[in-house]
């Protein structure tokens, strides 16, 4: 069993070991053993669960099924081509380190459990912040992944085992071809910022349209309230649109708010729209029911257009 532990594993729970010593000293007033204690004390604390748990097994591979995961990671069944966006699947996003992950903690679970999922044949990624880019959900995606990334990221990927990837910049499309048949996936503008650390500026950061069988699809990624949705209009309908409604109190420059996720969303021409981005980390000041409250009262008269209320639902498209 030693010979299979690798070096990695071994420092991490060497570390864990030394980190669970230090804790167990009771009324220390050090700082550094009470920053240790507390960073423990957070390992241990469970998330709660979702209420519905999606079954991809049973899912239909002639139809349109999604689902959300938590946070953007939402989970596409696309006429049998399994695709995930942002996958977070753990209970802790953030720096990686010896001792574990630090940063924050999920307030629910993953509504799938990373072994339960199916086998990926397209990852979704549309900037390099640690709460849509990890790298650990990264590692446990199963199959013959292709990553599709926003410019200058696809060098994190050297981090996991994905050895397909395609970097898009803003106007660029590829087809990707997977063993469950082909998607055209292209790249559009969003108003965010894609710096993994503080001085990485150079990163890009996208939107996607991914097409198939003559059906379109939107990723909306991260944004705030931008103009260029109209510009991916075209004079077929979208299926939906993935769109984040949540962290913008008072992050309003980089988050857009339930309404204009709306605004914009119907400036693309989606039929339906998957809200994301919600709930699943405490990133902005709003109640936690108040991103999706606010939507439902935006859609007013059409409440068939909203895709779901929370984690672990699931949506298909039955046209």
């Amino acid at each position: 069993m030693a010979q299979n532990l690798s070096r990695r594993r071994f420092l991490f729970l060497g570390s864990a070991g030394l980190a669970g010593g230090i804790a167990s000293v009771q009324g220390s007033t050090n700082p550094t053993l009470r920053f240790l204690r507390e960073r423990a004390a957070e390992l241990a604390k469970p998330c709660c669960q979702t209420r519905h748990i999606p079954t991809p097994a049973t899912w239909n591979n002639n139809k349109i099924t999604a689902s959300l995961l938590g946070h953007a990671t939402v989970l596409i069944n696309f006429e049998g081509l399994n695709i995930i966006t942002d996958p977070v699947l753990f209970p802790r996003i953030g720096a990686h380190s010896i001792f574990g992950t630090f940063g924050p903690i999920r307030r629910q679970a993953c509504a799938v459990q990373p072994a339960a999922l199916p086998k990926i044949d397209l990852v979704l990624l549309s900037h390099a912040h640690l709460d849509h880019f990890d790298m650990r959900s990264l590692n446990a995606l199963k199959g013959s992944v292709h990553a599709v990334t926003a410019r200058n990221t696809s060098d994190l990927l050297a981090e996991t085992r994905i050895r397909k990837s395609t970097e898009l910049g803003w106007g660029d499309k590829t087809i990707v071809k997977t063993a469950n048949g082909d998607a055209e996936v292209s790249a559009f503008e969003v108003k965010h910022w894609g710096a993994r650390w503080r001085h990485d500026t150079q990163r890009g950061y996208n939107g996607y349209i991914v097409s198939r069988n003559g059906k379109k699809i939107i990723f909306g990624g991260d944004t705030a309230l931008t103009d260029t949705f109209k510009g991916i209009r075209g004079k077929q309908a979208y299926e939906f649109a993935c769109m984040p409604i949540g962290a913008y109190n008072p992050f309003i420059w980089s988050h857009c708010n339930p309404e204009q996720a709306l605004q914009m969303a119907n400036d693309a021409g989606a039929k339906h729209v998957l809200p994301m981005h919600f709930y699943t980390f405490r990133f902005g000041r709003e109640l936690s029911t108040e991103p999706i409250e606010r939507l439902e009262t935006a859609l007013k008269g059409e409440q068939q257009r909203l895709g779901w209320r929370e984690a672990g639902e699931t949506f298909v498209l039955n046209a």
